[in-house]
């Protein structure tokens, strides 16, 4: 054994020390040339402006979990870290700090200027986060890290482009799409999140051409009307019937513009006619095209007014609203102003509001891709955990659009795609990896590449197989592909974890995982998700300096039942610190009793029926939890495998096994103690074993303490244990379980009547049957330290004289004698003082509850709360009263 363990477990030393030990040691490597089966893991990559949150942690934690689990069970675990050059985040966070500390912008410095400062910055700061997975104790293959912008990853973006580009599915069209007016771009479907927003409606008169009246319409967004072409009814509304074909006057601007009929019209909402502005609308864009409408767009990019917009030109968006609808006012066209709660959608990297928008971009056909995607999850080759997500996938790829690939911005994989134009003014387009040479009729230097570059996504989605350098056949690629497990948020199952599939699919002709686990949401104690502008998401590295890596990650595996949120706080990290001290209190314990025993890994040479059968129940218990907690692992029930962890260390190992062992190894047998100090280090090996995939840093501290390891050797590099197959009777087994629950009831007995634990006092067990008689005198030493008896006696006679507290279980009456003990009189004082003071509550409650007004006004939660109150007083009296009792009968 090592030197003698400190009394209270420090965290800080322990995750200082060894994590630079396992990674110098190498145990995080993985070859491909092995002949172990292959475990593979990438690592969702996180944001290379990123630092660490709980949802890294979460997620993380999970994959270390199975990470180490594997390899314990003797698999090649490969887990591959990385990040993600995160186009739009990155740029944005380099532009912020030109402005503030050199005023200056991009195109001030050129887009190759540009691109250098932002390289710089990726290499000062971009490594924080890789920095901070290795505190939690990440065990990835640090070797391989990866990031989307390595030169072999842009290779592979660009095989995938022109590829898909010479199979028809990528393409370039003029299209309504999101506009981001803060980060100047274009944004796909899933880089927009809706929030509800106190909006208005404005309630407009356009009058008719011919001065025979107006209509109505109402809108939310009234600076758009500047560009409506048209305003649409219902065919059906007879509202209307008479006014189809008409022309309107479109106020403030003065130009004609049609009454057109469209099914897409509900005649119930607004006052059923419809402004239709189809530079501005995604569906007056498509009602625009049915219908053959001009498209005038109003806005520059960064959603100020153009010139389009007459007198408004150069005002933002929201001003042009305030000064239009003022004019409207005065002119006499607005009619009224509610109030209207709506969703608006918002940028996820810019947090302002979306502006649909005409513009040319690049897309990818995805009806095609999403068949066999659709096809892999369905026919069981992927699975889902929980499967409750299968349906949201299947609804998003069964309603799939065109992904917009192009963004406009400099950092990111600029699109390899080339224009130039011939003498005769032909416009000419080429997607080559390279610039075009040798074409006839345009010079080489004539060519221009595309200035937009790729959506962050399309990186990423080749994830799986980029890493292992794709598309160059090699080893790695073969012996890892297809992954194992993909440990992600729900909120990406459409940005990445469905386009993965399809690239998966695609370019590899396998799935890229076999499963996929979605993680919980993380909620603050009030159900508020967590966010920096709530001031309710707190730094991880804080909650490990004060309770330590272990605890962190335990209480979030601890918390997280599947397909359920997280309620989070800092003080509940308590939970998992408080398992890290039993855990440490049980080693220390076990250091003092002295060196290891004699052939501890096994017990081939024990005769298991000679065993005290306390014993014997430890050893079918740590048998059964490893059954349990390897199929929690096995079937991604994370949150199982902490709390079957708990109740078995905790509750039975720590609670009755240690303290029933104290009986054996403070014995005078020498051969008996180290009998059971041989099963406590078998059993105790194996909990660490158990433990180890969540809580790594302690383990390997203990396990080193006590001498399961050589100093060079690690908990790391063990077997996963294995069950044994025991043949330990079942009735010996429930004998103990009954004996435990006995003892039990003899501490609540002590505890009725106020007498200290550390006081000794007498008890006498009355067993109902002599097999439980036999269990309880083989070891009455551990039955009298549970218990902290001064005396015990087990007779199946006793009678006692007198009326003496008592607790009963299936097989045997435990009898606590009070002569001597305590002061009777005194005590009786004390119990009627409480009963008392129950009654006056009962009687408080009873005169609510026989009140009509009160049961028939008050709130349903109030009468039922004190309907149980009632039942939890009438239990305390009935309690109170059995204790008076029994001591007037002493």
């Amino acid at each position: 054994m090592s030197a003698e363990m400190a009394k209270a477990y420090s965290p800080a030393e322990c995750e200082k020390h060894w994590y630079p030990q396992w990674e110098d040691r190498g145990y995080f490597y993985s070859d491909s040339d092995s002949d172990k089966e292959p475990y593979t893991i990438v690592i969702p990559p996180p944001n290379v402006t990123g630092v660490l949150h709980l949802g890294h942690v979460l997620n993380n934690t999970l994959q270390d979990i199975l990470c180490r689990f594997e390899r314990m069970r003797g698999k090649n675990v490969c887990w591959v870290p990385g990040t993600d050059h995160a186009g739009i985040a990155t740029q944005s966070k380099v532009e912020q700090v030109l402005k503030k500390e050199e005023n200056l912008t991009r195109y001030d410095l050129g887009r190759e200027k540009f691109l250098e400062r932002v390289w710089d910055w990726k290499d000062q700061y971009g490594g924080t986060i890789i920095r901070q997975l290795r505190t939690l104790g990440c065990s990835c293959d640090w070797r391989r890290e990866r990031f989307t912008l390595d030169e072999g990853l842009s290779e592979a973006v660009l095989d995938v482009f022109v590829h898909l580009y010479e199979k028809g599915y990528i393409y370039r069209g003029k299209k309504i799409i999101n506009w981001c007016p803060k980060s100047r771009t274009a944004l796909s479907d899933e880089e927009v999140i809706y929030k509800n927003v106190n909006g208005h409606f404005w309630y407009i008169n356009y009058p008719l051409a011919d001065g025979s009246g107006h209509v109505t319409v109402a809108t939310t967004r009234p600076e758009t009307m500047l560009g409506d072409t048209a305003v649409a009814v219902n065919p059906l509304d007879e509202r209307f019937k008479g006014l189809i074909g008409k022309k309107l006057i479109l106020p403030i601007v003065g130009r004609e513009i049609p009454i057109i009929a469209d099914d897409y019209v509900k005649s119930d909402f607004g006052t059923g006619a419809v402004k239709i502005t189809p530079a501005h609308d995604p569906n007056d864009y498509q009602i625009g095209e049915r219908h053959d409408l001009p498209v005038i767009n109003l806005m520059h990019e960064d959603a100020t007014m153009n010139g389009n917009a007459g007198k408004y030109e150069g005002l933002d968006r929201y001003a042009c609203r305030k000064a239009l609808v003022a004019d409207l006012e005065g002119d006499g066209f607005l009619v009224k102003i509610e109030d209207y709660a709506h969703e608006v959608g918002y940028s996820e990297r810019g947090d302002v509001p979306v502006e649909p928008r005409i513009s040319q971009q690049w897309f990818v056909k995805m009806e095609e891709l999403a068949a066999p995607a659709l096809a892999a999850v369905a026919d069981g080759s992927i699975k889902f955990h929980p499967p409750h997500w299968v349906n949201t996938y299947n609804h998003w790829l069964n309603n799939i659009r065109d992904w917009c690939i192009s963004r406009q911005l400099w950092w990111g994989h600029r699109i390899p795609a080339w224009y130039a134009t011939k003498d005769n003014g032909e416009e000419v387009t080429l997607v080559r990896k390279t610039r075009p040479k040798g074409v006839e009729g345009i010079p080489d230097d004539a060519w221009e590449q595309e200035s937009d570059v790729l959506d962050t996504w399309f990186s990423s989605w080749l994830w799986p197989f980029s890493v292992f350098d794709w598309p160059e056949e090699n080893k790695d690629l073969d012996y890892y592909y297809s992954t194992d497990t993909l440990v992600t948020g729900p909120d990406i199952i459409f940005f990445w974890v469905a386009r993965m599939i399809m690239s998966g699919i695609e370019f590899m002709d396998d799935i890229p995982f076999k499963n996929v686990y979605f993680t919980s949401i993380i909620r603050d104690d009030i159900g508020r998700k967590l966010s920096k502008s709530l001031g309710n998401s707190p730094d991880p590295l804080n909650v490990i300096d004060e309770y330590g890596a272990d605890a962190l990650r335990y209480t979030m595996i601890y918390l997280a039942p599947v397909g359920t949120d997280i309620r989070y706080s800092n003080e509940k990290c308590q939970i998992g610190r408080n398992f890290a001290n039993k855990l440490w209190n049980a080693a220390r314990f076990r250091q003092m009793q002295g060196p290891l025993a004699d052939k501890w890994e096994n017990l081939d040479d024990v005769k298991l029926s000679s065993l005290r059968p306390d014993d014997q129940w430890i050893l079918h218990r740590v048998n059964e939890s490893l059954r349990t907690v390897t199929k929690d692992l096995n079937d991604f029930d994370f949150h199982s495998y902490a709390v079957d962890l708990y109740e078995f260390v905790w509750n039975e190992f720590c609670d009755w096994y240690v303290e029933s062992a104290k009986a054996a190894f403070y014995s005078d047998d020498e051969q008996a103690k180290q009998l059971s100090l041989r099963i406590f280090d078998f059993v105790f090996s194996r909990v660490l074993r158990m433990m180890h995939p969540v809580m790594p840093f302690i383990t390997e501290e203990i396990y080193h303490k006590l001498g399961y390891v050589a100093d060079v050797d690690s908990i790391m590099v063990t077997d996963w244990p294995a069950a044994l197959d025991l043949n330990i009777p079942a009735e010996t087994i429930q004998l103990v379980v009954e004996k435990f629950e006995l003892i039990r009831r003899g501490r609540n007995l002590r505890g009725s009547y106020n007498i200290a634990t550390a006081q000794k006092i007498p008890f006498t067990i009355k067993p109902t049957n002599t097999s439980f008689a036999s269990l309880l005198l083989q070891d009455p030493k551990s039955v009298r330290m549970l218990l902290n008896a001064s005396e015990l006696h087990v007779d199946m006679d006793y009678t006692p004289a007198d009326t003496v507290p008592s607790g009963a279980t299936q097989h045997g009456i435990i009898y606590m004698p009070l002569d001597g003990i305590i002061d009777i009189d005194a005590e009786l004082s004390r119990l009627n003082k409480q009963k008392d003071e129950v009654e006056r509550h009962l009687s408080g409650i009873d005169k609510k509850l026989s009140n009509e007004n009160f049961v028939n006004r008050a709130k349903a939660e109030v009468v039922s709360r004190e309907r149980e109150r009632r039942l939890e007083f009438a239990e305390k009296l009935e309690q109170l009263n059995s204790l008076i009792s029994s001591l007037q009968g002493a």
